[in-house]
């Protein structure tokens, strides 16, 4: 297995990787627990792994607190089961502010799915980032997507309009919103409903759930109106052609999809079978109109532009400690001996210095003797 210097296999790490892809759980363990910690070599783990993935449908499902998630997750993983589909779970919980662990990540979640080594849960850290996704989660699904599972699961945090995060990692996004939550409905049309490709009334037997069933079906009717020509990929806007998307003109000839509305009662399983239909005809759109060509190549670049910008912040750290640290400087500034700009000026020209010496077609990861350069999470 080849790459960069930073993401070359030492030997035990190619044999973990051999064991992952031969079906050992315990393998699959251990390579989550390696990306979730960014202990040395992940990347190269990672790197080998990606030509093995992009077999699975990988569904994100998201919401307010309250709404249901966990206990539709479980039910969802059941009814998979029950059709002999394998199952990978990534529940993203809450950083504790003391030790970045997750604070949920000892529940007992997946009651129906005890006991089934198909199916594959993983609690992780959302280490403080927005959404409750990071890029620890991001490569967690490719592990399970490279490992063979046919359905991933992500179920966030539920942090408001910041879950747009999970686009980046989920093909089809489910948003869960329970009865009479008004407010939440409100808050959908400022930013989670771009998002979502499934909306999903949870505790459908409340009071209130025939209005806010209602409701989201008013605004899936309005969504084509003042969000047209948004970027939203396949989450059923009309995209505009970009010079760098290749076939995107061809793409968005393709007809786009309109989200659903659907109702669950997860603690009793009812309209589960129904939601998972729907999955599968929006992963069927997907891939029928070329649609998940432009959601894999939005998906990559995000990652690419992450992944490059956490490694050029490293360099930039790399030299502010050079020249003394970050308060030395600051109190410099505050001295007025020297002023903010100037100093980013100075600190980033050796790295810019660099970048335009460098002959075309060397990667930044050269001379970098195999050790992964940073933590990604940004």
């Amino acid at each position: 297995m080849g790459g960069t210097d930073a993401t070359a296999l030492s030997d035990g790490d190619a044999e973990l990787v051999e064991e992952l892809l031969a079906g050992s759980h315990r393998a699959l363990a251990r390579v989550i627990t390696r990306i979730e910690n960014r202990a040395g070599g992940y990347r190269g783990i990672v790197a080998a792994l990606h030509e093995h993935t992009g077999g699975a449908d990988v569904i994100g499902i998201t919401g307010a607190p309250g709404a249901g998630k966990s206990t539709l997750v479980d039910k969802l993983a059941a009814a998979y089961r029950d059709r002999g589909d394998t199952v990978g779970v990534v529940a993203v919980d809450p950083s504790s502010p003391y030790t970045g662990g997750a604070v949920l990540g000892d529940r007992i979640r997946m009651a129906s799915n005890v006991g089934d080594m198909d199916v594959f849960f993983r609690s992780m850290s959302a280490r403080g980032q927005l959404g409750g996704l990071s890029m620890a989660t991001a490569d967690a699904v490719k592990a399970l997507d490279a490992f063979g599972k046919d359905v991933v699961i992500i179920e966030t945090v539920g942090a408001g309009q910041n879950e747009v995060d999970v686009v980046r990692t989920a093909d089809t996004v489910a948003v869960l919103v329970q009865p009479g939550s008004g407010d939440d409905v409100q808050t959908l049309k400022a930013g989670i409903l771009e998002i979502g490709d499934v909306f999903v009334v949870n505790k459908a037997d409340m009071d209130g759930a025939e209005r806010t069933l209602a409701e989201l079906e008013e605004m899936v009717h309005r969504r084509e109106g003042p969000t047209k020509g948004l970027d939203g990929g396949h989450h059923g806007f009309e995209v505009p052609d970009h010079p760098d998307d290749g076939d995107a003109a061809d793409e968005g000839d393709e007809p786009a999809w309109t989200p659903e509305v659907r109702q669950t009662v997860a603690n009793t399983g009812e309209g589960v079978t129904e939601l998972i239909e729907t999955f599968d005809a929006h992963a069927t759109h997907l891939r029928e109109s070329g649609a998940i060509e432009s959601t894999e190549r939005r998906r990559y670049a995000e990652e690419i532009r992450t992944l490059v910008r956490s490694d050029v912040g490293a360099l930039a750290t790399a030299e502010i400690e050079r020249r003394g640290g970050i308060d030395e400087l600051a109190d410099s500034v505050r001295r007025r001996e020297t002023d903010p700009y100037s100093l980013a000026a100075e600190i980033v020209e050796p790295i810019a210095d660099c970048v335009e010496a460098a002959p075309e077609g060397v990667g930044s990861a050269a001379g970098n003797e195999g050790a992964d350069p940073v933590d990604d999470e940004t």
